[in-house]
């Protein structure tokens, strides 16, 4: 399995199955901003550096959660 280095924090699940790591994206900028990043630094920090980066059939999930409210207005 490949990690994200630095976010433990925000891994939310692990597919043992397929052999990936699941994160939190808004736990990831949260915690980029906890280190001084402004929340735009952050997700423009982790798109162009940690979401976007393919490395294998390992390659981490990354997902936004959302609550069936959330889910209903993009529906």
């Amino acid at each position: 399995m490949l990690k994200a280095d630095g976010f433990n924090a925000a891994i939310i699940v692990v597919d043992n199955a397929a052999e990936r790591i699941v994160y939190d994206k808004h736990k990831m900028i949260e915690m980029l901003m906890g280190q001084g990043m402004t929340d735009e630094e952050a997700i423009e920090f982790l798109e162009y550096n940690v979401w976007s980066a393919y490395v294998g059939e390992h390659t981490p999930i990354y997902v936004d959660l959302m609550d069936i409210d959330e889910i209903n207005k993009t529906l």
